[in-house]
């Protein structure tokens, strides 16, 4: 009797599933539908903007040029290049508008002047005082080397025989240093 009961939902159970499977399968093709649309029109215009992409800098990333980086800013900057080249402007005229706009830091290669100074000098500049600074070093430990009291002959026998093993025989000398 009960068995009965539910034999006339069967059907429906089964049709409700087949409905829904139906769907996600639709959807799914309609979602594959949208990632196999090309994004742009221009394959050129797109590889012009993707070379001119790899030589700007991500604003919020690391190390990663607008080419590379996901974030939002990213996309809206390669966008603007997008737009304005496909506009009809130079990419030197891109590139101004975006120096204008977010200064220097956006080029990976800045342009050599006053304020960008430190930043090309800066590495030659720490190499120089880092070598200037190993030679005076070096130099002023040769000289405390050459100051230094050098042994007597009976110290240098006492420490051989320390080095080796045996008994000194001998008593230190009175130039030892105390520490």
């Amino acid at each position: 009797m009960r068995a009965r009961s539910f034999r006339h939902l069967l059907p429906s159970a089964v049709s409700a599933v087949l409905f829904t499977l139906i769907l996600a399968v639709a959807a799914l093709q309609a979602f594959a539908a949208d990632e196999a649309t090309p994004l742009v029109t221009d394959p050129q215009l797109e590889e012009r903007v993707m070379d001119l992409s790899h030589k700007l800098r991500c604003l919020v990333c690391q190390n990663q040029s607008i080419a590379e980086s996901n974030a939002p800013l990213a996309l809206d900057l390669r966008n603007q290049v997008r737009e304005q080249l496909a506009a009809g402007k130079s990419e030197e005229a891109v590139v101004d508008y975006l120096v204008a706009r977010y200064g220097d830091f956006v080029l990976y290669l800045p342009p050599f002047k006053g304020t960008t100074l430190l930043l090309w000098l800066g590495p030659a500049l720490l190499l120089v005082a880092g070598a200037g600074w190993l030679g005076w070093r070096l130099r002023r430990r040769a000289e405390e080397v050459r100051s230094a009291p050098h042994l007597t002959p009976a110290d240098r026998a006492r420490a051989r025989a320390l080095l080796d093993g045996t008994s000194p025989g001998t008593p230190p000398s009175s130039e030892e240093p105390r520490s």
